[in-house]
């Protein structure tokens, strides 16, 4: 218990992979079966009893939201996340965040558990106005901190002028992210010449707002 007498979650390496499989688990049985199914059937599908996936996350709600926010970064692991780490080193700018975003786009485009869940969201989000306040919660910066750190980077470096970050992140992802997302979420996609335009004009519209001026 913590001093004000909330119970923490496990912590420790074995805690983390008891985490690690239920999140997992849910996450299958959440795509199979949408938010209905139970905690014993999650329990079960991950190896543990239905105490320790409490005692990990207190209610099915907070699994749900753990599910969604784990998801919902993956895009930008692997690859993508090299390829904007790369970003500070590139000679050419312009060509090396083009690289990057179809790096980033063809993630996006090609993970259907990802589009899943978050056309799962869509459908319970009413019942989770705490899944908005999470969201919130962790801010920008920290909910994409493979953005965060190549846009921080390239700042500092003095190649892009950011004053407002939270903002610039949300700027990266809109001209070049959320134009997939919102068509996925209607059951359609965008096709690859489309895909390579958006990704060029978007990279030249951000770089023409945050370039230094005279570079």
């Amino acid at each position: 218990m913590s001093v004000k007498g909330v119970r923490q979650p496990p912590s420790g390496p074995r805690a983390e992979v008891k985490r690690q499989a239920i999140v997992r688990a849910a996450r299958a049985l959440f795509l199979r079966d949408g938010f209905s199914v139970g905690m014993d059937t999650i329990a079960a599908e991950a190896g543990v009893s239905k105490v320790t996936v409490y005692n990990h996350f207190g209610s099915k709600e907070a699994l749900f939201i753990a599910v969604i926010t784990d998801a919902l970064d993956e895009p930008l692991a692997g690859e993508s996340s090299a390829a904007l780490e790369g970003l500070a080193a590139a000679e050419d700018l312009r060509t090396a965040l083009v690289d990057a975003a179809r790096t980033w786009v063809r993630a996006v485009r090609t993970n259907d558990e990802v589009a899943a869940l978050r056309n799962l969201v869509a459908a319970e989000v009413h019942r989770f106005p705490e899944l908005g306040r999470a969201w919130r919660h962790r801010g920008t910066e920290s909910h994409h901190p493979a953005v965060a750190g190549a846009l921080q980077a390239l700042a500092e470096q003095g190649r892009l002028e950011i004053s407002d970050l939270e903002v610039a992140i949300i700027q990266f992802y809109g001209l070049l992210v959320f134009p997939h997302m919102v068509f996925s979420s209607y059951g359609t996609d965008i096709d690859e010449d489309l895909t390579d335009r958006l990704i060029s004009g978007g990279v030249a519209m951000f770089l023409h707002h945050y370039s230094p001026a005279g570079a």
